[in-house]
């Protein structure tokens, strides 16, 4: 008799811990070139620093990347053990609704991973962070937003770097979009990283509150 073996589900099979999955939008056009691109990158390296000072959120959190100028997967979901930022390079428009179907797209099939391996899961955390305005179709992404949003599937958060277009962030976004103060993404990810790590101590289904931004951004 042949043994099946089956593949994919060895990191489930390793660490069976419900998952807290995040996924940052990230808009790297020519916009960003020069200082902002590279405080960016510095923030995902204070990220990741402080997620591993976490063992739990270590086992618990995972992170995707989606960035946009162009359209591209730069990091599928991953555990943040196995987590580490990827080199961004500023480029070309700024095609934000591609991105964000994109982005609910590898959520859902996400998800799906999941259920299929009977792993319990947080609602997932999506992050846009833009410093322009959409140069593509986006009305169909903001229409997937607040469906997503309706269903609790999962929660969507938009932060406008300087020169945001922050009217089309706010019809995109069910919630107020946060306004950056400067470049202070070290600050973003910071916060971030505590909320994930506070989202993984709880229980799956519940509720935690995100601190309020900490002097980092204003509405």
């Amino acid at each position: 008799m042949t043994e099946q073996i089956s593949f994919g589900t060895t990191e489930f099979a390793d660490n069976p811990e419900p998952r807290c999955p995040c996924l940052l939008l990230l808009d790297v056009s020519g916009s960003m070139q020069g200082r902002p691109i590279e405080e960016l990158s510095a923030g995902l390296t204070t990220f990741r620093d402080e997620l591993a000072a976490d063992s739990l959120a270590m086992k618990r959190v995972e992170v995707g990347i989606v960035t946009f100028g162009p359209v591209q997967i730069a990091v599928p979901f991953q555990s943040a053990t196995s987590f580490y930022p990827p080199e961004l390079t500023a480029q070309g428009d700024t095609p934000m609704g591609a991105a964000i179907k994109l982005g609910l797209d590898l959520i859902r099939q996400r998800k799906d991973e999941y259920r299929s391996n009977g792993i319990s899961y947080y609602r997932p955390w999506v992050f846009l962070i833009t410093d322009g305005g959409p140069t593509d179709e986006w009305l169909s992404a903001a229409a997937a937003v607040r469906e997503g949003e309706a269903s609790r599937s999962f929660a969507f958060f938009a932060i406008g770097v300087q020169g945001a277009n922050m009217e089309v962030l706010q019809q995109i976004s069910v919630r107020v979009p946060l306004q950056l103060d400067g470049l202070r993404f070290r600050d973003l990810f910071s916060w971030l990283s505590s909320s994930l790590r506070s989202v993984s101590q709880s229980t799956p289904g519940t509720e935690v509150p995100l601190q309020s931004p900490q002097g980092w951004a204003s509405v």
